[in-house]
C-alpha cells in the first residue's frame, strides 16, 4: 500500500514558550516536515500546542500521541477532538492510548482496569461520536446515554491507538487504521509491521540526543529509558522485540529501589539501539533508517542536550 512519505517532530520544543515556537512552526512545512505531534504526560496538555499550530500552517498534519482514554470522559474526548478537528480539517489526527497506572491511578486517581477492553470500545464510541450520530450504548467498560456532537466536525478526524504488543497493535489496525508506538530500533520495525499488516499506519516517536558526545547521549538516554522500560507494559513489549534479558539487570536493580543502578544497568548497545544520537547529519540519516525498515511516520523528539538549541536542531534535522 503505497503512502505520503511523512516526517514529524514533536511539540512543544524544550527550552521555547508555547507563542515562542511559533517562528519554528510556520517554517516547518518549508523545511520537509509533514506532521507535527503532541504528548501529554505532566506538563503541556497534548491539545493546546496543536490548536496554536494549526493557525500558524495550514499544510502541517497534527496529531496527538497519545491523549489518555482514562483522565477525560469519553463525550469531553470527543468534543476536544471535534474542536481540533474544525480548527485542521482532514489535518488532525486523534491519537489515544491508556497511558499507564502512574498516570491514572496515581496522578488522577482513575481505575487502570481493561485497558484492552476500554481501547476498543473508546475507538468505537469515538468514530461514532465524530461522525455525528447520537449514541446510546452500553460498551463492556462504560455507557453513554443519548450524546451527540452539538458541532460535529465537518471533516471526522482520523484515529490512531498507542500499541506495544501483538494483541493491542492488531486493535489499533482494526479499529483505528494507525498504531503509535515508541522507544524501538529501525531493526524492531519489522516485527511491529508483522502484527499490524500492511495497511495499518505505523506511526513512532524517535527520541533524538543530537550530541557527538557519546557519553553524554548515553547518559541522557539512559534516564529516559529508566522511566519507561520499568513499565511493565514497556517490559513485556521488550522482552516481545528480544531485549528481556539484557534489560533483566535494569529490572531487577528497579524493583530492589536501587533507581541509579537500574539506569547505569542498561547496556549501551540497547541505549545505542533506542535513542539516537550523533552529529546531526547521523542523527537523520539514522532517523530514514526507521522509514526504510517499514516505519511510515517517523515524529522525532529532541531529547534536551546540553548546548543544544531545539529550533537549530529541527532545522538540522529536516529530511533531504
Amino acid at each position: 500500500m503505497e503512502r505520503t512519505s511523512r516526517w514529524g517532530i514533536t511539540l512543544p520544543l524544550h527550552g521555547y514558550s508555547l507563542v515562542g515556537q511559533r517562528a519554528v512552526v510556520t517554517e516547518l512545512a518549508s523545511l520537509g516536515y509533514t506532521d507535527a505531534w503532541s504528548a501529554e504526560l505532566n506538563g503541556v496538555d497534548a491539545f493546546t500546542p496543536l490548536v496554536l499550530a494549526s493557525q500558524w500552517s495550514d499544510q502541517l498534519r497534527l496529531g496527538t500521541a497519545i491523549v489518555p482514554i482514562y483522565t477525560r470522559g469519553p463525550a469531553l474526548l470527543a468534543m476536544t477532538a471535534s474542536t481540533l478537528a474544525d480548527l485542521a480539517p482532514g489535518r488532525f489526527v486523534l491519537g489515544v492510548g491508556t497511558s499507564t497506572p502512574v498516570v491514572v491511578q496515581q496522578w488522577n486517581a482513575v481505575p487502570f482496569d481493561a485497558p484492552y477492553q476500554r481501547s476498543r470500545d473508546t475507538l468505537r464510541f469515538l468514530r461514532a461520536a465524530l461522525a455525528g450520530e447520537k449514541i446510546t450504548e452500553q460498551y463492556q467498560t462504560f455507557a453513554v446515554n443519548g450524546f451527540r456532537l452539538e458541532r460535529p466536525p465537518t471533516v471526522a478526524p482520523e484515529l490512531a491507538l498507542a500499541a506495544l504488543r501483538p494483541q493491542m497493535v492488531r486493535l489499533a489496525a482494526d479499529e483505528a487504521g494507525a498504531a503509535i508506538t515508541n522507544w524501538l530500533a529501525p531493526s524492531d520495525v519489522p516485527r511491529v509491521r508483522s502484527a499490524a499488516g500492511p495497511d495499518c499506519e505505523l506511526i513512532a516517536r524517535i527520541f533524538v540526543c543530537p550530541t557527538a558526545d557519546a557519553d553524554t547521549a548515553r547518559a541522557i538516554g539512559r534516564r529516559a529509558l529508566t522511566g519507561y522500560l520499568t513499565v511493565p507494559a514497556y517490559a513485556a513489549f521488550h522482552e516481545w522485540l528480544g531485549r528481556g534479558e539484557a534489560l533483566r539487570p535494569m529490572q531487577e536493580a528497579w524493583l530492589a529501589g536501587d533507581r541509579r543502578g537500574a539506569g547505569a544497568a542498561i547496556p549501551d548497545d540497547v541505549v545505542d539501539d533506542l535513542v539516537v544520537h550523533g552529529d546531526l547529519a547521523t542523527c537523520r540519516d539514522r532517523v530514514e533508517q526507521y522509514r526504510q525498515s517499514g516505519l511510515d511516520t517517523p515524529v522525532i523528539a529532541i531529547l534536551p542536550t546540553p548546548g543544544l538549541d531545539a529550533a537549530d536542531a529541527v532545522r538540522g534535522l529536516a529530511p533531504r
